[in-house]
């Protein structure tokens, strides 16, 4: 608190339009004396001036104020880049200097605010500093001090404040950083083709030194862990990297550029991509045996997959069937056998056999090519009905070899009689049969329609995922060196597509089928899946074996281990859940398969550039005054400036002083109060009589 002289102030008697006109009039009066130059006319001038004066009412006006500390603001950049190494070390040391020297002045208030992660945005100073500036009256306002690595993503073209802005940040001048920039990468690929990837290998910073590979530095790509391939990439040039798609589902793709010398941080030297491998338009060869009402459901289904390429041959003419009709006159063409089993059996990624019965239409040679073409990697579908129980059953075949089971002889094979299809225990955990719609559950019936005939058969391999009332197997999957089987025992599931006694999930379990068979990852009964989003690693694991799940071992990018154990989930599954905050490749293991994610970074453009740099913000920082400072050459000293004077210096660092006050009191002295003022006036009036009488 302290009291000041403001200045002189006016409070008029009468008002102003008056006191104008009263001045007007006495000029008026005194117009003729001073024209003719007569004696007292300037005591008649005098007397009517402190008339009017004294009429305007002058004071002397007092006020009482209270000085307000003028406010500085010290935001401090907290975000992934700011914290790299020593930085956040040297930043919060900074931070605390500050402080202590802010306390040091009492008319000085110290407001700090933390600038966190800024998602996927950038680091957003501006917007943090504006928003921090909102409660902050500008005529307080001494100057703005930001801890940085000058990396700022919101730096706007002019600012919204008047004090001086200080920029200190971390380390030195001159800083140099290596990164890898993507320019390409498709997302999903052909399985059979390749992809290409473009990207960039840049230097930041003061060029290197020519070394002995020229400009030129070396790239380790590492494809879901396997063993690196290491590639020589042009420095600062566009380079392609072709990459083979070997199988569906994603592919996780390592890219790291060796280190720069004296680089910042190796932390933008990598890139991870995702390619994830889809198939082309499937192949399915369907040939139909025997004709019969369920016929047209194969067909149906797999014409309604606009990815399928369908070639659909139905047996009607056996060969025993000789009527002496030439055979320039049947409008039926010959089963190519030779061409499908031979000449172009590879090509197709899945056969279906629906009621097919060995009536000599294939030789042994080619029912052999099937099953090596089983063994190899191909896919087998088989619909059975009762031609598989008799003489004529492919089970007698050399395609009986890859078969899952063995049908009963005679009239114990074939089994009549309404009954609801069920679903195993082992199949509620297969992604074929698990979660179908109507199924049976623990202490339900299943709810879909009835089914009329079934065979019964000895089961040799593979896993039985429905069944009959009996126990005997409706539907056996296996798996036959590197391809699939998959045997349906009954020939009634079309009366599901009729919508027969409520119908069933028949189109459902068909496709799952289909597609397990050939090879879809996400119907991979046996399988580890781990993905990485919004910063949390989820690893699922999917097993048909019951007990409780294994622990998971969990690799992140730097190497660092960790095990835990999942969380039961229903349909045989399991799941792990933890944070992934490290940018790059997680690899998850559960002792007998390994699964990869790629975690992006958090903030791609706050590692694009990791170097503390002054120049972006520096222009602005000027315009207000202020500069930029680095901790490496020491710490400014902070001092109070004058509005008006210089803010920084080589070693110093000034906030204004606004003498920002609030008036308390105000006090008024009459400089001519009215006992003075009349007396004054006669007096006056009366020398200016008493001169102009002489």
């Amino acid at each position: 608190m302290r009291q000041v002289i403001s200045g002189l102030d006016f409070a008029p008697v009468l008002p102003p339009w008056l006191l104008a006109a009263l001045t007007l009039l006495a000029l008026l009066a005194l117009a003729p004396a001073l024209w003719r130059r007569a004696r007292g006319a300037g005591w008649r001038v005098l007397s009517f001036a402190v008339l009017g004066l004294a009429l305007a009412n002058p004071r002397l006006v007092e006020e009482t104020r209270e000085t307000r500390p003028d406010i500085a603001l010290l935001l401090q950049d907290r975000s992934e880049s700011a914290r790299i190494g020593e930085r956040g070390a040297a930043l919060d040391a900074a931070r605390a200097a500050l402080e202590q020297a802010a306390a040091r002045h009492p008319d000085l208030e110290l407001r700090t605010v933390d600038l966190p992660e800024g998602g996927r945005q950038g680091t957003r100073l501006f917007t943090a500093l504006d928003r921090a500036l909102a409660d902050i009256p500008r005529a307080r306002l001494a100057g703005v001090i930001a801890l940085t690595d000058g990396q700022a993503h919101d730096i706007p073209a002019s600012p919204s404040f008047t004090a001086p802005l200080h920029l200190i940040l971390p380390g030195r001048p001159g800083e140099v950083d290596r990164r890898i920039r993507v320019l390409e990468a498709p997302g999903y690929g052909i399985v059979g083709r390749s992809v290409e990837l473009r990207l960039v290998v840049e230097d930041l910073g003061a060029a290197p030194a020519a070394g002995p590979s020229g400009g030129a530095v070396r790239l380790t790509l590492r494809r879901d862990g396997a063993a690196p391939r290491v590639e020589s990439v042009p420095l600062g040039r566009e380079h392609r990297i072709t990459l083979p798609v070997e199988r569906g589902g994603p592919s996780v793709v390592e890219l790291t550029a060796e280190a720069r010398p004296g680089e910042v941080s190796t932390l933008n030297n990598r890139a991870v991509v995702t390619v994830n491998g889809v198939r082309d338009r499937l192949r399915v060869l369907l040939v139909s045996g025997e004709p019969h009402s369920g016929e047209r459901t194969w067909r149906r289904l797999l014409k309604a997959d606009p990815n399928v390429d369908l070639v659909h041959f139905t047996i009607l003419r056996p060969p025993e069937k000789d009527d002496l009709t030439p055979l320039n006159e049947l409008a039926l063409i010959a089963f190519p056998v030779r061409e499908l089993f031979q000449v172009k059996l590879r090509d197709f990624d899945l056969i279906v056999f629906d009621r097919f019965s060995n009536r000599g239409i294939l030789p042994p040679m080619y029912l052999r090519n099937i099953a090596d073409y089983v063994r190899g990697g191909g896919a087998l579908l088989m619909s059975v009905g009762p031609e598989f129980t008799g003489a004529t059953s492919l089970a007698a075949t050399p395609l009986g070899q890859v078969l899952p089971a063995r049908p009963l002889t005679g009239a114990a094979g074939l089994a009549e009689g309404a009954f609801r299809p069920r679903v195993t225990e082992a199949g509620a955990r297969h992604p074929v049969t698990q979660g179908l719609t109507g199924a049976n559950t623990a202490g339900e019936e299943a709810r879909w329609g009835r089914w009329y005939r079934h065979l019964r058969a000895d089961p040799q391999s593979g896993l039985t995922v429905m069944d009959s009332p009996d126990g005997a197997p409706l539907l056996q999957l296996d798996r036959v060196g590197e391809g699939r089987v998959a045997l349906l025992l009954s020939d009634q599931i079309w009366l599901w597509s009729r919508g027969h006694d409520g119908g069933g999930p028949q189109a459902e379990l068909l496709r799952r089928a289909a597609h397990w068979l050939m090879k879809e990852p996400e119907l991979e009964e046996e399988d580890l899946v781990a993905r990485v989003e919004g910063g949390t690693l989820t690893v699922t694991r999917r097993s048909v074996e019951a007990g409780p799940p294994p622990e998971i071992t969990v690799t992140a990018p730097d190497g660092t281990v960790t095990r835990r154990l999942a969380s039961p989930a229903e349909g045989g599954r399991s799941v792990l859940e933890m944070p992934a905050g490290q940018a790059g490749v997680w690899q998850a293991a559960d002792g007998r398969r390994s699964a990869f994610a790629a975690a992006s970074a958090a903030n791609p453009p706050e590692i694009a550039d990791l170097r503390a740099d002054a120049a972006p913000a520096l222009p602005l920082a000027r315009g207000t005054g202020g500069g930029a400072h680095w901790l490496g050459e020491g710490m400014p000293e902070l001092r109070r400036v004058a509005a008006g004077r210089d803010a920084t210096g080589g070693t110093w660092i000034g906030l204004r002083r606004n003498e920002d006050h609030r008036v308390t009191g105000i006090a008024a002295l009459p400089l001519l109060p009215p006992w003075l003022a009349l007396p004054l006036v006669l007096g006056l009036a009366l020398v200016a009589w008493r001169r102009e009488g002489r």
